[in-house]
């Protein structure tokens, strides 16, 4: 398995991690908001709060809220979530830009680390 080390802070996240998380959508690379979450080791609630207060640095082309059939189709390839489980709120799905422009209002070091590795 191959490894890609930040070495400031010493972060290893497999390659094949960040390259699974990666679906494409509307014709777009893009990343789940939940899986942005793990991977910056924060609370997915908190993270997309701190979306929404900023919410005039996520254009549509940055960042977007998957409609119904489109999370049915995504959860029905991937398994998103385990049989009983539910989301209250449609997914959103950030593309390269606003994957950049989500570790600035994190704020976060781990977030800055790991959004370098990810670009």
């Amino acid at each position: 398995m191959k490894y890609m080390a930040i070495k400031e802070t010493g972060l290893i996240v497999p390659d094949e991690l960040v390259m699974n998380k990666i679906y494409f959508i509307r014709r777009q690379k893009v990343m789940i908001d939940i899986d942005l979450s793990e991977l910056y080791s924060v609370d997915n609630k908190m993270m997309k709060r701190q979306v929404r207060r900023n919410i005039d640095r996520f254009p549509s082309d940055f960042m977007f809220e998957l409609t119904k059939i489109e999370y049915d189709s995504l959860r029905s390839q991937i398994g998103t979530l385990k049989r009983g489980e539910h989301r209250k709120y449609l997914p959103y799905v950030f593309t390269e830009h606003g994957v950049l422009m989500l570790s600035s209002v994190l704020n976060s070091g781990k977030a800055i680390q790991v959004n370098i590795q990810i670009m």
